[in-house]
Formats: C-alpha cells, sequence, structure tokens
C-alpha cells in the first residue's frame, strides 16, 4: 500500500523557516493575531483601500495581510470566523454618510471595542516620498514592532476645579492594555536585539484646554537603521562603494573619485581631497544616537582556567583582550508610514455593540446611568432565558431522536426476526411436499 503523503509546509506541525530568535513551540500559537477589515468594500474609496493595506502590513506578522472581503460581508462573518482562526482583535475601517473616517479596535470574543474617528491620516506612498532615503520591505517585517508609547496613563490638566477629565482613570488602563496586546510581550534578557527591526510609536497629545480635552492619538511607523561608528569617514565611505560595486545597481554616483591622488592614505586622512563635499548624512552622529550592544561576531569558547579567571579578574583572557563584546552603533529611526491621527469618540462593553462604558459628546447622570444598567441587566438576564430555553429544546431533541432511532431499530430487529420465521415455514412446507412427491412415485 502507498504510505500516506505529510504535508510538511502549511499544516499544523510545520516545520517553517522562522526568523531567527523566535521560539518555536507551543507559546506561538498564543500569539495575538489580528485582522483588519474594510466595513462597506465597495464604500469606502480607495484611499481607505490603501490605508487599510498599509495598516496591515505595519501590523505583520501577526495579521491576515491577504484577507479578501466582499460587498456581501457583514461584521458577524468575520466574528464568527475569529474564533476558529485564533483572531484577538479586529480593526474595522469605515466611513460614515458625512464622510468621515472612524476605526474600530475590538478584542473577540467578548470585547470591550474602542470607537475612534481618523481626523488625519498619510499613506505610505506619500511618507516615503518626502523621506530622502525611503526604505522599503524586506526582512524587517517578518517580526513584530517594538510598541513605544507615551503618555497614556498622564491626566490633562485641567482648567477651573470643577473641570472633569476627558477620560476616567480606569479606561485610560484599559486603553493601554489593549494597544499593548496587540503585538507579542518582549522579554529584555531574551529576545535578541537583531529581531527588532521597526517601531511603533504612539504618542497621546495632552492639551491643559478643556475645548480640545478629548482622547486623541498620533501614530507613527519607524524602521531601525544602525552602523558601527568608530570608523573614519574614509574607511565608512570606501566600504560602501565596495558593495555599490558588487550590487546590481547602476548608481555610481556615491563613489569616491581618487584619480587626482597618489595614494589611497591620502584620502584617508582627507576625505575632502577626493573632491566634491560632505553632506550632514555623512557627518558624525550625536552623542545621544548612539548606543552599546553585544557584537554579534562568533567568540571563543573558554576553557575553564580561562573562564574562571575571566570571574575572577576584571573579564580579560589570554592575551589581556577584553571579552566583553561590547560595539558602539548610531541608530536612525526612518519613517515607513502609515501615519494617523486618532481621536477617541466612544468605549463599548462588548464587540461593535452593548454598553456604552464612555462617550466623548454624550454625559449621563447618575439617575440615567443607574437606569440605564438596570436596562442592560435586564436584556442579560432575558437573553439568559433564552439561552437556556434553547439548551433545554435542544436537549429535549436529541433524547426524541434517540429514543425514534431506537424505536426503529426494534422494530426493524422485529420484522427480522418475523421474516426468519417466515424462512422456516416455507422451508419445512416444502420438506413435505417433496416427501410426499416421493411416496407418490414410490
Amino acid at each position: 500500500m502507498a504510505r500516506r503523503r505529510t504535508k510538511k509546509r502549511t499544516h499544523v506541525g510545520a516545520n517553517n523557516a522562522r526568523p531567527k530568535g523566535t521560539a518555536n513551540n507551543a507559546s506561538m500559537s498564543r500569539e495575538p493575531k489580528s485582522m483588519v477589515v474594510r466595513v462597506g468594500a465597495g464604500e469606502v474609496g480607495p484611499s481607505i483601500t490603501q490605508l487599510v493595506k498599509d495598516v496591515r502590513s505595519m501590523l505583520e506578522p501577526g495579521t491576515a495581510s491577504r484577507l479578501k472581503e466582499r460587498r456581501s460581508n457583514r461584521l458577524r462573518d468575520f466574528t464568527t470566523m475569529a474564533g476558529p482562526l485564533g483572531v484577538s482583535h479586529l480593526l474595522l475601517f469605515s466611513r460614515s454618510s458625512s464622510g468621515n473616517t472612524n476605526l474600530r479596535l475590538a478584542l473577540t470574543p467578548r470585547g470591550p471595542t474602542l470607537h475612534f474617528n481618523v481626523e488625519k491620516y498619510s499613506l505610505c506612498k506619500d511618507v516615503k516620498k518626502a523621506v530622502r532615503h525611503p526604505k522599503g520591505g524586506g526582512k524587517g517585517f517578518l517580526t513584530a514592532p517594538l510598541l513605544v508609547m507615551n503618555n497614556f496613563t498622564a491626566q490633562p490638566i485641567p482648567e477651573g476645579k470643577d473641570s472633569q477629565p476627558a477620560i476616567p482613570k480606569h479606561l485610560e488602563s484599559l486603553t493601554t492594555t489593549i494597544f499593548q496586546s496587540l503585538f507579542p510581550p518582549i522579554s529584555p534578557q531574551t529576545t535578541p536585539l537583531t529581531s527588532i527591526n521597526r517601531v511603533l510609536l504612539l504618542n497621546r497629545e495632552l492639551s491643559s484646554s478643556m475645548d480640545n480635552s478629548g482622547y486623541t492619538l498620533n501614530l507613527r511607523h519607524y524602521m531601525i537603521t544602525t552602523r558601527r561608528t568608530g570608523l573614519s569617514r574614509g574607511i565608512r565611505r570606501i566600504n560602501a562603494a565596495e558593495r555599490l560595486l558588487n550590487s546590481s545597481e547602476k548608481k555610481r554616483k556615491g563613489l569616491p573619485n581618487l584619480s587626482r591622488l597618489e595614494d589611497v592614505a591620502d584620502y584617508l586622512l582627507d576625505p575632502a581631497a577626493a573632491g566634491g563635499y560632505t553632506s550632514a548624512s555623512e557627518s558624525e552622529v550625536e552623542t545621544d544616537a548612539e548606543v552599546e550592544v553585544l557584537g554579534t561576531n562568533a567568540k571563543k569558547v573558554l576553557s575553564k582556567k580561562e573562564l574562571q579567571r575571566a570571574r575572577d579578574g576584571d573579564g580579560r583572557w589570554g592575551n589581556g583582550k577584553s571579552r566583553s563584546g561590547v560595539e558602539k552603533r548610531a541608530v536612525k529611526l526612518v519613517e515607513l508610514g502609515p501615519r494617523m491621527k486618532l481621536r477617541m469618540t466612544k468605549v463599548e462593553e462588548d464587540v461593535c455593540g452593548g454598553k456604552i462604558m464612555w462617550h466623548e459628546y454624550l454625559n449621563k447622570s447618575e439617575e440615567e446611568t443607574k437606569a440605564m444598567d438596570q436596562m442592560w441587566e435586564t436584556r442579560r438576564r432575558e437573553k439568559e432565558a433564552r439561552k437556556k430555553l434553547q439548551r433545554e429544546n435542544v436537549e429535549r431533541k436529541r433524547k426524541e431522536r434517540e429514543a425514534g432511532a431506537k424505536g426503529e431499530v426494534d422494530a426493524i430487529d422485529q420484522d427480522m426476526d418475523d421474516a426468519e420465521w417466515d424462512s422456516e415455514a416455507s422451508e419445512a412446507d416444502d420438506g413435505v411436499e417433496l416427501d410426499e412427491d416421493q411416496e407418490d412415485k414410490d
């Protein structure tokens, strides 16, 4: 018998190639997953469609980047499939009848839901046009970005004594937790720095004016680029020229002109002697932009004596060289896009429905709040009663089907017994007839 094929690329248990530094264990299945959806795919327009694609690329790899929506799709279609697919977050973009762009960030399957009004946004293609040296996609999108949040737990300073905060304190903590849960947690002790290639910055705008005391967030997306420091400018330009010559690009503008020099040492001592001028990007980086990281070069395995000497001494071994492996790198952030300015308008308890926990424009008194709580409590009890009745009906119908199936089996057995008795009786009658015929012949 032929051996059954084992699929190793797309099915559960496949040993797919993962980025360096990520774990291949059961914890990977618990990582957050998201779906970015256009609600009303044919009505949002091309700009919102491109914005949805940019947000999907920003949330990679833990999002459905190739999701296809249809005009007939409803919100219930996505919430129903969120459970089987392991989706933990839903980001729903829509456009109102007045032309406003809205974003809903919901946790599945129980909520809550944050409602935002997208006041301003810029697409990735617009950001790349504004950046001098834009960065494209690559291996940086194989790992989740580093989330940096600013001013999320700080309250704006009110002007008067009777001023109320823009959003309650517990809802601030809830908003912070929801955004933090969008990406897998990072352990500083175990996560390698080489796996962090992007930064997602969320900055909350604080204002002392009560006319603009809403909960406003600014979103930015950057690529992290680093280079070694401590090398002279001439050596860096020669290394860059060597890489440029070995590449397939036809650009030769960045090559230094050494035709007027007698020796390469003249250029290393004075890079300006090759002609041209040095731009601001080629100048030395500021001290604040330098960080110390562990080197990625291979390290020598120490013997027991050298290891003990390194522990007892000042970290030196053998020939007196340091084993720290620390090197200085210059860090630079290049914006990728998209940009968004989000203003929170409402917080709901369930997934895009349920009790309103906070509203920017509607303020209810204590009596109205109590009445609303009683109404939702009544709805909850009615829903529990309906579910209980449905479970009882399902159980009753199941028992009826089992009883009916058992009755059918008993009837079939009775029919088979009757048929067996009839066959035995017919065989006996045939035997008697054969005996009588034989006697007549005799």
